[in-house]
């Protein structure tokens, strides 16, 4: 029997990276995963990868920005399965910028959505697993990263929940920054590619860089098997942090 069979799980921010990873994983392991994330079209291919591995998936593709639909996401999901075991806040968003320097949107958007989304997600779930008399788990995952404006997002969410601390992973969560950094960057560990802001990697330079560099990037898989000893100890013990990096320092 595997370690989540038949048990409710929703991760947001499931679309991509970490919380692909953890959707994925939580899905193997027999819990039927209800996804959410900004972008549709990625957000379906999470779910075919699932279905693909023969797990259960439900998907609900919104902006964690709106309070209304992300409350309503959480209750459904424990209404229709009649329980909610698991909520992994693992949306997250990074626009670059020291505060000389940033934008007043760009901090709002990241607080909404690093943030609020976080609250709105967890009161909202602690309602549902109430309602549905489940003993159940939430997880935020937050950040090794303490500067600039998101490292005080990340810090907001260090809460006494499960917080998950990654170091550097190789996903797509520089598509915000300037193009030479993130190409530089690549080619620091020898990976071409040709990115532009806003671009999103493709898999295989991700997988590449991944293959090339598992000392200075962690892996969403990584990242998702923290959670999943996090999810899986007896509910009379509480896990408050797991941190999770590279064995190296992130190259600078």
């Amino acid at each position: 029997m595997n370690a989540l069979e038949n048990t409710t799980a929703i991760i947001t921010g499931a679309s991509s990276g970490i919380g692909r990873g953890i959707a994925r994983l939580l899905a193997r392991e027999g819990s039927h995963v209800f996804i959410t994330g900004r972008d549709a079209e990625r957000l379906q291919k999470t779910a075919e990868a699932i279905e693909q591995d023969g797990g259960l998936v439900t998907t609900a593709a919104f902006d964690l920005r709106d309070s209304d639909k992300l409350q309503a996401f959480v209750m459904d999901t424990a209404k229709a399965s009649g329980h909610l075991d698991i909520m992994v806040n693992a949306a997250g968003v990074d626009l670059p910028g020291t505060i000389a320097e940033g934008k007043l949107m760009d901090w709002r958007d990241m607080f909404d959505t690093n943030v609020m989304a976080v609250l709105v997600g967890s009161q909202a779930a602690i309602q549902a697993m109430r309602e549905t008399q489940s003993q159940g788990h939430i997880v935020n995952v937050s950040s090794h990263a303490e500067n600039r404006v998101y490292g005080a997002t990340k810090s907001a969410v260090k809460s006494r929940v499960v917080n998950i601390i990654p170091g550097a992973v190789a996903t797509n969560f520089g598509r915000n920054f300037p193009p030479e950094f993130v190409n530089g960057l690549l080619k620091s560990v020898g990976v071409s590619a040709n990115f532009a802001t806003g671009d999103i990697l493709p898999e295989s330079v991700i997988d590449a860089l991944n293959a090339q560099a598992p000392a200075v990037f962690a892996s969403p898989d990584d990242i998702a098997r923290a959670v999943l000893y996090a999810v899986t100890q007896p509910h009379d013990i509480n896990v408050s942090e797991v941190m999770v990096g590279p064995r190296k320092t992130f190259p600078g």
